[in-house]
This record gives C-alpha cells, structure tokens and sequence, in this order.
C-alpha cells in the first residue's frame, strides 16, 4: 500500500503554483503559516511570474511541480492555489517513471486534475483539503486548522463526517459500504473525459462540489456522467458544497430542484452535506483510502482512512 509519511517537525514542504497566481503577501502569508508549523517550506524563486493565466507558463509551471516530486528529500507537495492550470501538465506528468516512493499531495478545485492522475496512475493516496494559500490569509478556523494538522502529524487516522442527508431511498438503505473516494471539483472532472486520464468510479464513492455552476450546467455535467457510464460503476455518490450558481431571472439558485432529480433518477445511494468544498469551511477528504458508509438514525455517517503511516 502506497500510504504518505506522516509530518515531522523541520520537513520539507515543496510548494507548487500548477493554476492561478497567489498575491506576492499570500505567498508570504503561506511561508509564515508552515513556519508556525515548524515545518520548511521550499517555495521555489521565480514560482510566479506575469502571464495573462496562469502563475507562470506551462514548462515552468511543470518545471516547478517535476522538481517537487521527484525531490528525495521531501514527502509532500502542496499547492499554493486553485484556479486553472493544472490539466495542462497532466500530459507532461504522464511522461514522467512513477516515483519509487509515494508523496502527499495537497489541494482542491483545479488541483483535482492532479488528484485524478496520481491516484489512477501512481496508486497515490491525496488530500482534497484547501490550498496552502488559504491558510497563509488566515481564512482557515482555529478549529478546522487543527483539525488538518491532526491529520498531517498523525495524531488522527480518520475524518469522519457524520451528518450526511440521504436524498434517495438507495442511499437510505445503505449499511455498512465498504468503498473508497474518489472526485472533487465536478467541472474539473469533466475536463477528464474522453482523456487518456479519464476519472475512473469504479468501486468508489464519487464525492463532486463545484463554485459558480448554474444548476442547469450541474445538470448537464451529470448527464454527461451518466452517458459516460461513471454512475453505472460507483458505489454512489456525496455531493460536497455548491456555492454561487444563482439564476440571473430570481437571484437564487436551483440546486436542490437538481439534486432532487438526480437523486430519482439514480439507481445508486446519493448523500449531500459533505464539508468540503469552495464554502467557508473546507474538511479535508482523504482520496484513494478505505471508508466506510452507513447511514444511522436517518443520517449518513462517513469514516474515511486518512491514508498516512509513520
């Protein structure tokens, strides 16, 4: 099994910038962050630099994420922001050997493309969990920033999410599934399809949460999936935060007209109410590591393994 090294005091963090640009102060703040972690982070000289899209043009953006993974003195790779970028690389990555040694890889939105290709085509174990520079604004709570920490110094071998909400009455009859997840930001997923590094469901929970979609393009997405037979193959689906998306006639969104139509659509369990996402509060969802599904008491309880080892 492929499981991450648990942090140690003084390791290497290597940070990468694969999507948009932070602010000069932002990457000062993430500097300070992992400081107070007592941890040393290696943000590279010349990380970002001007381009009309990116933090910096596809070789050196690629250069940057080559070099933190195959560094030999480090175990973790954490990005510095979201955005869009990082399914350029994946072509770039795919021509690299597969490291000897698996790394942690952190990150969420844009990064799920990364998610996708380390875990399917390395056997990695990652961290949907937020971007480093959410932490260097102080935007992260005390008590969600212990909670990561927990996570990334061992001192908790789960995340466990305990108040799920069956939408369909498959997902009301689930007890005890065995599976593992797998997903994230449901626009970036669909960017997979018709790839060589197309998201594989098969014998996984889909977990999707996206920012700014209109319900009728959450819609679409799904049907896509569907057409594509990723539903046919997963063990269900949770669906994480949508925030934005509003309609522009009313000012407000149509998720859960949706979401209602999924869930009588599917044959498989479907669940909402994962803390994870572009909302406020982002829980760290451990990707590629055994979970357990069961629903108690009309609620759906997730145990999800967070995948690191000493």
């Amino acid at each position: 099994m492929s499981y991450w090294k648990y942090f140690k005091e003084n390791d290497i963090i290597d940070v990468v910038a694969p999507g948009y640009p932070s602010l000069p102060r932002d990457v000062d703040g993430s500097r300070e962050f992992l400081l107070k972690w007592k941890l040393q982070p290696r943000i590279p000289k010349g990380l970002i630099k001007p381009h009309f899209l990116h933090a910096n043009d596809d070789e050196q953006r690629f250069a940057f994420l080559q070099a933190a993974v195959q560094a030999k003195d480090s175990n973790v790779i954490w990005c510095l922001r979201g955005g869009y970028g990082s399914n350029r690389l994946v072509p770039m990555l795919a021509k690299l050997k597969k490291p000897k040694e698996p790394k942690l890889l952190i990150g969420l939105s844009d990064i799920t493309s990364l998610h996708t290709f380390v875990t399917q085509e390395w056997g990695w174990k990652s961290l949907h969990a937020p971007i480093l520079d959410r932490f260097g604004r102080k935007l992260i709570s005390p008590k969600h920033e212990k909670e990561m920490h927990d996570i990334l110094f061992g001192k908790q071998d789960t995340v466990e999410f305990k108040k799920l909400k069956p939408l369909n009455e498959a997902a009301r009859k689930v007890k005890n599934l065995k599976s593992t997840i797998t997903g994230g930001n449901l626009t970036v997923l669909q960017s997979t399809l018709g790839t060589p590094w197309q998201l594989t469901t098969r014998k996984s929970l889909l977990f999707v949460e996206d920012i700014g979609e209109r319900g009728y393009r959450i819609d679409r997405i799904f049907e896509q999936f569907r057409q594509a037979g990723l539903f046919k193959q997963c063990h269900g689906m949770i669906l994480g935060d949508f925030v934005g998306g509003e309609e522009p006639s009313t000012g407000k969104d149509n998720f859960k007209l949706v979401f209602k139509r999924w869930a009588q659509d599917l044959d498989i369990p479907l669940f909402q109410g994962l803390e994870s996402g572009h909302a406020a509060v982002q829980r760290p969802v451990p990707f590629n590591t055994p979970c357990v599904l069961n629903v108690e008491e009309g609620r759906g309880h997730l145990t999800i393994q967070t995948g690191g080892r000493k």
